[in-house]
């Protein structure tokens, strides 16, 4: 998204650094990341390293979900600006997107801060704040977030980039997301679950076998059942219920709830997660 709307409004890119290809299956063979196929078309040199771009001829570096601290030579040759998905300080790291939503918060953004040494604790020159939806998933914010970071990216290169401010408020740190904080403990809250769910790749198991629950919705009710016992497609919890809404059984594509349950028949007393 960056990449394109940069060579769009006609700035010069040299050099894209991005991860090497990767196998998605063991068969399969190597795929290049979406930013190296957007370079790709765009013809723009791809490169893996990050000291490539040591002598590359840049005037100025856009870092956009890098993943990685980038070393003091590096900054030494070139001024970095980052876009990152948050309002630093809060949900400096990794997955500050994925953090926002499992936090519950209402208000995310975008920071355009100034590459230094540690993790995400650059002084910022502007930032912008974005509504998160309630039902929104982590894709689909980290999409909004790319399109206003884009847009603010590209006005601060317009207007000049100024003097950053040194952050301030309270620090957070958003640490990748493991697969174990991705199971759904049916003792929480439905709409704790659902933020899980909204992040990606939310399971549980059925019959000992993992069951993905790729979209859910949060429903009133359901008081005095165990927690995982199913009603129709819905699930109790500690505190309403989870509806499924669409799921994948291990093994199996993608299905919509009511056409995997026709098919599990759960006995009476039998709970997901059990």
């Amino acid at each position: 998204m960056v990449l394109g709307e940069l060579a769009g409004a006609g700035h010069d890119v040299v050099l894209v650094v991005t991860r090497p290809d990767k196998r998605r299956g063991r068969r399969a063979p190597p795929t290049p990341t979406p930013v190296k196929q957007a370079a790709e078309l765009l013809g723009v040199p791809v490169a893996h390293d990050v000291d490539s771009v040591v002598g590359c001829g840049a005037e100025l570096g856009v870092v956009v979900a890098f993943g990685r601290i980038i070393k003091p030579h590096v900054l030494a040759a070139l001024p970095l600006v980052n876009v990152h998905f948050s309002l630093l300080p809060r949900w400096r790291g990794a997955a500050p997107v994925e953090r926002a939503i499992l936090a519950g918060d209402a208000v995310t953004g975008v920071s355009l801060m100034q590459v230094d040494e540690g993790l995400d604790t650059g002084p910022v020159y502007r930032r912008v704040e974005v509504p998160i939806g309630p039902e929104e998933t982590a894709p689909q914010l980290t999409g909004r977030l790319a399109r206003e970071g884009a847009r603010l990216l590209l006005s601060a290169l317009a207007e000049g980039l100024g003097e950053p401010e040194p952050q301030s408020g309270e620090a957070t740190y958003a640490e990748k997301v493991t697969a174990e904080e991705l199971r759904l403990d049916w003792r929480r809250p439905a709409a704790e679950l659902h933020r899980v769910v909204r992040v990606g790749r939310a399971w549980t198991t059925w019959r000992g076998r993992r069951l993905l629950v790729l979209e859910a919705s949060v429903l009133d009710g359901g008081e005095g059942r165990r927690a995982g016992e199913l009603d129709g497609t819905a699930v109790h919890t500690a505190a309403g219920l989870l509806q499924l809404v669409r799921v994948q059984p291990e093994g199996r594509p993608a299905m919509p709830a009511g056409e995997w349950l026709k098919g599990a028949r759960p006995r009476p007393g039998e709970t997901l997660g059990g």
